[in-house]
């Protein structure tokens, strides 16, 4: 597996390397010591699935407060989905800052996404599938979410009328006390 970085503190792109022949190929898509080598979390507890029948969307953006905040990688196993994460770390030198990236069944590239973060996607195609492993087990309680649109981040989702749910759309806009940023410092 190789590891890129991107321009957001502690969060990675997955590459995994296929080793293939006649037959076709094989990969991997997860190594708890080459994560741990790699100074990643390594350590998941949940895995989660999500299908979405309609290109456009759009899910997010979620996170959990401590004490359960969680380590997300983010797949997708078919369609395509643009991925888009917000540093919520206000110790962090990339906070308030958002980053997205292609996810396909053909790049099979993968999302490393730390504690503190606030995640979501929308897909570009019908019928797309995501896999995501989590390190915390989901806590209803410790749940919040950072609105898709707030002005606050200027998100440059790159689908323009997405199906977003209820929940979603009403998230309020960025407030430091309601989100919570404070729990998150040294996450």
């Amino acid at each position: 597996m190789k590891f890129h970085e991107t321009p957001l503190h502690g969060v990675y792109v997955i590459e995994p390397e296929p080793r293939g022949d006649e037959r076709g190929w094989f990969q991997r898509v997860f190594c708890e010591r080459e994560m741990g080598d790699a100074g990643l979390e390594s350590r998941f507890v949940q895995v989660n699935n999500s299908f979405n029948a309609e290109a456009g969307t759009l899910r997010g953006l979620h996170y959990q407060l401590p004490p359960s905040p969680e380590v997300k990688i983010v797949r997708c196993l078919s369609g395509a989905l643009w991925d888009c994460i917000v540093d919520l770390r206000p110790d962090s030198p990339t906070y308030l800052r958002w980053h997205g990236v292609e996810l396909t069944g053909e790049n099979r590239l993968a999302y490393y996404v730390p504690r503190g973060f606030a995640h979501g996607f929308v897909t570009l195609r019908p019928n797309t599938e995501t896999l995501y492993l989590a390190s915390g087990f989901y806590d209803p309680k410790a749940e919040r979410g950072v609105r898709w649109n707030d002005p606050k981040f200027s998100i440059a989702w790159p689908v323009k009328g997405a199906l977003i749910s209820e929940k979603d759309s009403n998230w309020p806009d960025f407030d430091e006390g309601f989100h919570g940023v404070e729990s998150l410092r040294g996450v």
